[in-house]
Parts: structure tokens; sequence; C-alpha cells
């Protein structure tokens, strides 16, 4: 039974009368208190509402309430005590109509070598619960009335400041947009894109599934364009006619890992003025550079031309749901006209995050994840050479992650291998749209894998390698 003394029951309980058979007012509420229970609306251990407030909130006499409660007792429903709350019995209803208990989520992984996730035993919850505290108590009254659709007007102006001053960007707060993540913000301004007649998106190939879901559900066409060693080649976009848009990640791109040169900046931009087209630049996790200084955003190259992604997915946790967009002046007003329902996230979140701005906290939360991942990056590096010397590593310094060729083994067959060894790990196949023989990529990554666990889970990964090729020998 539940020991829940404040079980919600005992607040609010809806009980169906209308729906019983004519009677007395006692006899239906006792059937509608059994067909409750029955349903499973009314689970083994529930608290029912005293009589007293259950009398007051149906406008009738307490002793309609007892003697319900008192026919039920004695039909095995219910049982009461003394000095205690009364309660549906642990064995009240049929196991036939009572709700099986949802399953338990699966425990996660032990050794967590998927792409994806930050380190999430290092979120600043200190900080962050420290902060919505402070925004709980300190924040004007206006702000706990109707969001601004923007976001509010102290993030929009703190984070602005944040990417002119650690991203190169050239925005205003009147440029930024604060959303849900950058899901969300492709959503909107593929909405706009739409609109305003666009068809197609060119997006990078491999690139996450979920970005070509978006721009499908927003009612585009995606088109794929190959990546090389240099990024997204330009050449190819170029040679796709109908397309205005595209949707890159110069920093570093998901999942090869590369960094769009110097020279394919340029020339995407050049396209962009060509065709009176939009560039759509994701910057998630462009904070994570472990060889050089993190490259600029290209946003900053050509404000007129280029809206600028991030979210806290990378840096903080996606759980957050805190993401922003700039926006070109020429496609302000098209974003808003499409999106007239969609509201930022909650305003204490808002808030709690500006104070992490404001007093640096954010600033050396990314310094100190820098020094973390770096080190972690080396010891993998090091395991892995020294466990798969015949494995090919790539991608550059930076990110979550990095690719592990295998030469002619499964990658498919490793990662189903793996995950019975408690290691999750991604294939690089899986973000290929092309239909091509099975791949031999692992996209390895390491921001949510524990240091203690690098060694023993690039020996459970070596292994699943192992048998794999044996088996495929």
């Amino acid at each position: 039974m539940l020991e829940n003394q404040s079980n919600p029951a005992a607040e609010m309980l809806l009980l169906l009368l209308d729906g019983q058979a004519a009677g007395p007012l006692h006899d239906r509420l006792r059937r509608a208190v059994r067909a409750a229970i029955a349903s499973g609306r009314l689970p083994a251990g529930s608290t029912l509402p005293p009589s007293r407030t259950l009398a007051a909130d149906l406008g009738c006499s307490r002793w309609v309430v007892t003697e319900a409660y008192a026919q039920l007792a004695a039909e095995g429903y219910l049982e009461s005590r003394t000095g205690s709350a009364t309660r549906v019995r642990s064995s009240a209803g049929s196991a036939a109509t009572r709700p099986a208990p949802p399953a338990p989520p699966a425990p996660p992984p032990r050794f967590d070598l998927a792409p994806g996730l930050p380190d999430l035993r290092a979120f600043p919850r200190h900080h962050w619960s420290a902060a919505i505290h402070r925004a709980g108590v300190r924040a004007a009254y206006p702000d706990f009335g109707h969001l601004e659709p923007a976001g509010h007007r102290d993030l929009r102006r703190t984070l602005a400041e944040h990417l002119v001053r650690s991203r190169g960007a050239a925005v205003t707060p009147n440029d930024t947009i604060i959303c849900a993540g950058t899901t969300e913000a492709v959503t909107r301004i593929a909405r706009a894109l739409r609109a305003c007649g666009v068809t197609h998106v060119a997006v990078e190939e491999p690139g996450w599934p979920g970005t070509r879901d978006t721009i499908t559900d927003a009612g585009l066409v995606p088109v794929s364009i190959d990546v090389d060693g240099d990024g997204l080649q330009v050449d190819l976009l170029r040679a796709q006619s109908g397309i205005q848009a595209v949707i890159v990640a110069p920093a570093h791109q998901f999942p090869t890992g590369t960094v769009l040169a110097p020279a394919r900046r340029a020339e995407l931009i050049a396209w962009a003025d060509e065709v009176d087209g939009i560039i759509l630049e994701e910057d998630k996790d462009a904070d994570f550079r472990y060889d050089r200084r993190p490259v600029a955003a290209m946003q900053g190259m050509a404000p007129s031309r280029v809206a600028l992604l991030g979210s806290l997915s990378k840096t903080l946790s996606p759980a957050l749901r805190i993401g922003w967009f700039t926006v070109p002046h020429r496609w302000a007003a098209a974003i808003r006209a499409a999106n007239p329902m969609e509201l930022p996230p909650p305003v204490l979140d808002q808030l709690a995050f500006t104070a992490l701005l404001e007093n640096g906290v954010y600033d050396r939360h990314l310094r100190a994840s820098r020094r973390r991942y770096r080190a972690r990056r080396d010891a993998l590096l090091a395991e892995l050479s020294r466990q798969l010397p015949a494995a090919r590593v790539s991608g550059a310094a930076a990110g979550l992650h990095l690719l592990l060729h295998l030469g002619d083994t499964d990658a498919a067959s490793v990662v189903a291998l793996a995950a019975k060894e408690d290691v999750r790990v991604g294939n690089l196949a899986d973000y290929r749209t092309a239909t091509e023989p099975a791949g031999s990529t692992l996209v390895v990554g390491y921001g949510n894998l524990a240091d203690s666990g690098v060694s023993e889970g690039v020996t459970r990964l070596a292994a699943a390698i192992d048998r794999v090729a044996t088996m495929h020998a």
C-alpha cells in the first residue's frame, strides 16, 4: 500500500455521479467510487477525501459520504482506521481492470560512449538552484505576467553581449530570440521560409536526422550536400537549383567533426548573396576547441545572411530547454508572422541563465568544461591507441565526439554487441540518408563518459570489436 499521506486524491477527486443509475445519492456515490477503483483512477493505497471535505464538494450532507464509505468498506474496497485516512485496499478492484504499473525506465549505460550529451555530472546544480531562487525572489512583478514572445529583455541583452564577446557575432538584443532549443529555432525559421516561397533547404550529409525531420515537418524538402575534409562542399550546393537556405555547423560538423575551411566560408556567403538566401549556422558545441582557440561564428562575417543558432544542450544540459537564434533583419518580420503562438522558456529559467551570464558562472563553467573534456579526450585517444592500434581516429580536436574507423568490421554489429556489455556507442551509418553497404565507422562520444570509466569502457568496446571481427572472418 502507498504510505504517502498527501496523496492528491485526498484533495481532489472527480466522481462521475451523473453517469450512475438513478437512486439515493449515497448509493450513486458508492457506485461512482467503486467505478473509479475498478478503472484504476483510484489505485490501491490511494487516500480518499475526508467525509467533510467530499460532502462540501458535492453539496450534500456528511451522512451521504460516511454511508457510502461504510458500504464500500463492508464490500472490501476501502479500509478505515481510527485517526487515519480512508484508503483503497491493496486487494481492491480486478486485476483485469487495474492498469499495469508503468515499466521502470531503462537504466543508463554504465559506459556512455554515445554522442550528444555533455557531462551531466558536472551540471552546476548549486549555482543553478541559487539563481532560480534569486529570480523567484527578486523578479519584478510584471515578469510574472505574459511572456515576451522574443524572450525576456534582460536575457536577450546579456546573451547578445556574450555572443559578441565570445563568438565574434554581430548581434543586438533586438536581433536575438530566445526559444526552447535549436530544433525549435529551425522550425520557426523553416515556417517563415515556406511562407516566403522557399521550398528546399540544403543540409549536411551525413548529419543529424532530427534536422531533416524538422525541415520535412515544416513542409520543406531537405536536400543533402556531402561533407568532406574541409566541410560542406559548396560547389555541390551551387550545382543544385531552387535552394535558398542551408543549415551548416561550420565550427564543428556533426558527426564528421570537420571544421569549415576559411575558403569554404567565403564561398558559402558568396552563394547566399547570389541566390538571395539565408544560412542557418548551428553553433551548439563551438565553445569546445582543444588544440587552438575556437573559431569565430560565421554570422559575424555576414549578419545580413546568417542566422546564428545555439543552445545550452551541449554546454549545460538539454533538459533545460533553453536556446536562441539571431535573425537577419530581412527575415525578422516573416519569422514573427509565421510563428504567432510560439513562446520562450519559463521566465524564471530565463532569469536564472541571465544571472549565470552576468556573474561569470557560465564563462567559468565553459572554461572548466574545456579543461575536463580535453583531458578526457586525451585519455580516450591514449586508450584507443593502446587497445585498438589498427583503428583510425578522425575529427577535429573539438566538440564532444570523434570518429573511430574500423576497417572492414561491421559497425552496426559492434554497436549491438557493445550494448550487451553496458556500452553505448554510435554508428556513423545512422546519420546518413543514402542506402550504402554496411558501414565500419563508430561515432564515439566522451561528453557524458565518467573519467574513471574511460579505460574499462574502451576495453569492453575493443572486446566487442574483436568478437565481431572474429565472427565475420
